[in-house]
């Protein structure tokens, strides 16, 4: 089977330019290809995996990643798939970002010199020194006005109404192919199936001003059986860097994935081979859960390594198993200022473990018994915790999958 055969049997593809083409160039080892990675956050997160597994299979099969760092195309702000304009970040933020991407897509792909090895480059590098006339003169006619405003990545935010500054991110999306084509022989981009348009921008360029041909592939977006994008979600992202999100529960969000889910996810994300996967496509009832258990295992270990993973599933099944508390779980350590005549209550017990977002969203947990402490259900919004109980430790269990413990 070859490479582009098994992205199809994944079910990854979704549009493709010239779908000969591309087959000839990562079939043979040929594609020079990039996926841009803008620079939002200090962190990656599950809502990336899909592209940092394509450009690793890519790269098995002999191909050349560019993992493009948008340094530039941050300071405008994507608007694909947004009804509101992307908060604005200043250059040593990005650069911070940046810095820590890498340090993520280390674990997926092997940057260095020499042939299929992986390159890292900032699009900042050539955005930022560009000057706005010259620019205007050397790509401005090769973009259609009304085009652009036809494009899927501005439509909502045509609906509340698209700045200028985010009109201009085709055009630097597009001259980012049309510069890397040039410099490092870049001859395809990769990317998510909301960049379509963004990516056409980039090889019709190409075609008008070096009238040679470059090509896009896109993939399936990672989303769960409802249609929402999975792990991404504003203000609920799950992240890779352990610090925003434990291994502990970056293994429970996969271990928890929809029976609707689990085996596209596996399919999408995990490098099991196909034969195998096919006969897990026909597991029902309980034996999904021992698929969520493999799915969990599998992208834990890609993430944060064999032991942590291995921590993270003894844990999972030490508390689904009936234990009252696992080492390994996510903790928040209190210090005695944290307490008030040497109690704390169980709703600022639950601010200072970052469970809830405010008191009212306590209540509302208690109210509709989602909160147990140490295997308890607690009915009594006032109740306090004393300082004895606290260095004995305690383990919140916050609905069906959440859990933390508390120390003093």
């Amino acid at each position: 089977m070859t490479i582009y055969d098994e992205l199809k049997a994944r079910g990854l593809i979704a549009q493709v330019t010239d779908e000969k083409e591309i087959c000839e160039l990562i079939n043979n080892g040929k594609a020079t290809f990039y996926i841009g990675y803008d620079c939002t956050a200090d962190s990656l997160t599950v809502g990336h995996f899909v592209t940092l597994t394509l450009m690793k299979r890519l790269q098995m099969a002999g191909n050349k990643p560019i993992a493009l760092i948008g340094g530039g195309t941050t300071m405008i702000g994507d608007p694909s798939g947004r009804t509101d304009m992307r908060r604005m970040l200043t250059r040593e933020d990005i650069d911070h970002n940046a810095a820590c991407f890498k340090r993520q897509m280390e674990r997926f792909i092997e940057f260095g010199e020499g042939p299929g090895k992986a390159m890292m480059l900032n699009n900042a590098d050539w955005l930022l020194d560009l000057n706005y006339i010259e620019l205007l003169r050397e790509v401005g006619p090769c973009f259609s006005v009304n085009n652009m405003l036809r494009a899927e990545c501005y439509k909502q935010r045509m609906e509340k109404g698209l700045s200028f500054l985010e009109f201009n991110y085709m055009i630097m999306q597009s001259y980012d192919f049309y510069h890397m084509f040039q410099t490092v022989g870049c001859n395809m981009q990769f990317g998510g199936n909301d960049q379509w348009s963004n990516m056409l921008g980039g090889t019709e360029l190409i075609r008008r001003k070096l009238g040679k041909d470059a090509y896009a592939l896109t993939i399936n977006l990672l989303t769960d059986s409802q249609g929402n994008k999975m792990g991404k979600t504003a203000g609920n992202a799950v992240w890779l860097d352990p610090a925003k999100t434990s291994p502990f529960d970056f293994y429970q969000y996969w271990r928890n994935v929809g029976d609707a889910d689990v085996m596209k996810c596996i399919r999408w994300l995990t490098f099991l081979p196909l034969e195998q996967i096919d006969e897990m496509d026909h597991w029902e009832d309980r034996q999904l859960n021992t698929a969520k258990e493999i799915l969990a295992f599998e992208l834990t270990r890609m993430v944060h390594g064999e032991a942590e993973a291995v921590k993270a599933q003894e844990a999972a099944r030490s508390l689904f198993g009936g234990g009252a508390d696992a080492a390994d779980m996510p903790s928040t350590t209190l210090s005695p200022a944290d307490l008030a005549d040497g109690k704390i209550g169980v709703l600022d017990l639950l601010m200072a473990a970052k469970l809830i977002s405010s008191k009212r969203e306590g209540r509302q947990l208690i109210q509709q018994g989602g909160l147990a402490l140490n295997g308890e259900k607690v009915t009594d919004m006032t109740m306090a915790l004393t300082a004895e109980e606290l260095r004995k430790g305690v383990v919140i269990k916050k609905g069906k999958k959440v859990y933390h413990k508390v120390l003093l």
